[in-house]
């Protein structure tokens, strides 16, 4: 069976001078780097001091169960001879905190809109549910993930002219 390695270093860059002598001498801030790849900055959701301009790991664990549905769904539609020509996904998650400060997700909806430009819409729909069946980060976490698509039928789209081209882009 096939297996992948993934690495990443995630550095605190919040010290601010005190190291975490109490709870409100430090900075939450800190920066995901993968090699080859953009910085990634990151503090905390929960902390006093949040900087709303960072990402948080709570909202990344959702864009992961999003994309990797995006990934699959695509990737289904692909080889199944249905078009797709947009996907846009307003995908939600739910973390309840106790009283000791601990949490956990009880619960994530992904809400993928589709753009159908060719193709079944009864399939791509079922395709939805087969994406997520294949979904690694689906598969991992121990909280349900639900699906809620919406399917939208368009006539084929017009094509665009090659980006070197001097035609202009249709207007929407």
């Amino acid at each position: 069976m096939p297996t992948h390695r993934y690495t990443a270093t995630v550095e605190w860059t919040g010290n601010t001078g005190r190291g975490t002598v109490d709870y409100r001498s430090y900075r939450r801030d800190h920066v995901v780097r993968i090699a080859g790849k953009p910085d990634l900055l990151g503090s905390s959701d929960l902390s006093p001091d949040r900087d709303i301009r960072r990402h948080h790991p709570d909202e990344l664990l959702v864009v992961a169960l999003s994309a990797c549905h995006m990934l699959w769904y695509l990737h289904l539609c692909s080889t199944s001879g249905v078009v797709v020509t947009e996907f846009v996904d307003e995908a939600t998650g739910t973390l309840e905190i106790g009283r000791d400060g601990s949490g956990r997700f009880t619960n994530a909806t992904l809400h993928p809109r589709i753009r159908l430009a060719a193709g079944d819409p009864t399939l791509a729909r079922e395709l939805h549910h087969r994406a997520h069946e294949r979904c690694f980060i689906a598969n991992s976490v121990n909280f349900p993930v639900e699906v809620e698509p919406v399917i939208e039928v368009n006539a084929p789209a017009v094509p665009l002219p090659h980006p070197g081209s001097a035609a202009k882009r249709p207007q929407s």
